[in-house]
């Protein structure tokens, strides 16, 4: 088992960890879900200690249940949920508020404000990305300004921030080491994504000491060696980077043109634009897609903040299942002459129209919708929000080529949703005989860097497909669908 590798894949609603064998089959699997704090309306947290706890938890459950002892990995990778954002005491490694989760809004008044002031062309040109309460910075300056005693230790030096990947692997080294990797930093609003640094400037517009901010490290680099005592050796992390680009990675999306796109929580496109970081006109985010030996690939980034959390709402919230995978049977039962549309802006809407205020609606309803139009209307929702994402891409991306989707995530498993994401959006849609990507991009970084698994070439040409969605709707119902729902979104949003 020496090319064995653990790969942990933190995210928003649970813990995970995968150990991937040199053929990247699973040996072994380990999942927890841990706690949602809901403090106030659209106020999301995460415990920092849970998320530690049961990230360590399921690396010891995935080793178990692969049958296989620490002294038998190569190395770990680590991808987790982005822009969440946690600060910590350095000397004790105590934090000093629960993490701010990346869907949280608690920052909205203040991007406005920031907004008026006239610095979103900025912070756009440096960093890639919208001043939306999405990302961190605005989240490190809510905890500075807000919570007791906070700023005064922070100016002097005493408090760290990370994302979760720089928490994960501050607590597995025993705080020996303070990194994060260039993907991770790129969503922070505060990290130069063209001159690979952090940035005075845009710290100081936010007031964050750079004091708190951690080294920034190549995606396959030295991260760290883990305490002997947690996993019962001493494991090098070579491999990091936020969780959507690790599934880029994990697609072998390596060429310039190639469009991931991964069915989560929410929903997130990523095209590969080679080193060129191409400016969005279209209100999309360029962003770093990796960074390997020192050498910067960029990516437009779309994301949809609600995508398989609006199928835990059926289930959740209103109770109309039982389970997500309930979903596609009542969709496929739905009356067909109805057009019933979710807007699912739970917690506003993401690209191409960053609309931090708009809310949930549904139209269309009538005396003979029931739980089966509710469910197609949701199921519907993720193809529509995409085809909005990709038409932006194709806006921005000047070369003229077919766009091939290869998708990732748990909705993906529903054969009817992929369907109507190919009639949708007129394109293929390719789904992977692997679809745990994000931690495969994960286990891939990890595993090239200790030289037990192979490099690009090799690696993009293993990827195999399971099952490619042609489009069979005729495209004039496709337009007309989408015609109906843009008045849906028109209706919805709040900023025109």
């Amino acid at each position: 088992m020496a090319g064995a590798v653990l790969a942990i894949d933190q995210g928003t609603t649970s813990s995970r960890a995968i150990v991937f064998g040199v053929d990247y089959s699973q040996l072994g699997v380990g999942q927890q879900e841990f706690t949602q704090h809901f403090p106030k309306s659209g106020w999301v947290e995460h415990d920092p200690l849970e998320i530690w706890t049961s990230t360590l938890d399921v690396c010891r459950k995935a080793l178990e249940n692969a049958g296989l002892s620490a002294n038998e990995i190569a190395a770990i990778g680590i991808t987790n949920q982005r822009e969440t954002t946690l600060v910590w005491d350095r000397k004790t490694g105590k934090p000093v508020y629960n993490a701010i989760v990346w869907q949280d809004r608690r920052t909205s008044d203040f991007c406005a404000k920031l907004r008026a002031d006239g610095h979103e062309d900025t912070f756009t040109a440096r960093t890639g990305l919208l001043l939306d309460p999405y990302f961190s910075g605005t989240k490190i300056a809510w905890i500075l300004d807000n919570v007791e005693g906070v700023r005064a230790r922070a100016e002097r030096g005493e408090l760290v921030f990370g994302t979760v990947d720089t928490w994960l692997i501050w607590n597995m080294t025993a705080g020996k080491r303070f990194v994060t990797d260039a993907t991770n930093a790129s969503r922070t609003l505060i990290y130069n994504i063209h001159e690979n640094r952090w940035d005075a400037e845009l710290c100081a517009i936010l007031g964050i000491p750079m004091s708190m901010l951690p080294e920034v490290l190549d995606c396959a680099d030295d991260f760290g060696v883990t305490e002997p005592e947690l996993l019962g050796a001493a494991l090098p992390v070579l491999g990091v980077a936020g969780d959507q680009q690790a599934a880029t990675l994990g697609q072998a999306c390596f060429e310039p043109g190639m469009v991931k796109s991964t069915y989560g929580t929410g929903c997130f496109a990523l095209m590969n634009t080679g080193s060129n970081a191409v400016a969005s006109k279209n209100r999309l985010l360029t962003t770093i897609a990796y960074r390997l030996d020192g050498e910067t690939t960029y990516a437009l980034e779309g994301s949809i903040f609600v995508a398989g959390a609006a199928v835990q709402w059926l289930r959740d919230g209103l109770g109309v299942i039982e389970s997500a995978a309930q979903s596609q049977g009542l969709a496929e039962q739905a009356d067909p002459n109805q057009e019933v549309y979710l807007v699912p802006a739970f917690v506003g809407l993401g690209a191409p129209y960053w609309d931090a205020d708009a809310r949930g609606a549904l139209f269309g309803l009538t005396r003979n919708t029931g739980p089966k139009e509710l469910a197609r209307a949701t199921l519907c929702s993720v193809g529509y929000q995409t085809h909005d994402l990709v038409e932006a891409m194709k806006k921005d991306w000047s070369a003229d080529t077919d766009t091939v989707l290869r998708v990732d995530g748990g909705m993906t498993a529903s054969n009817w949703t992929m369907q109507f994401l190919a009639d949708i959006l007129q394109a293929r849609v390719d789904r992977p005989v692997v679809l745990e990507t994000t931690a495969l991009g994960a286990a891939w970084l990890a595993g090239s860097r200790a030289g037990v698994w192979p490099g690009r070439k090799e690696f993009s040409a293993s990827w195999k497909l399971e099952r490619r969605f042609e489009p069979e709707m005729a495209k004039e119902q496709s337009a007309q669908l989408l015609d109906g729902w843009a008045d849906a979104v028109r209706r919805t949003r709040t900023n025109g």
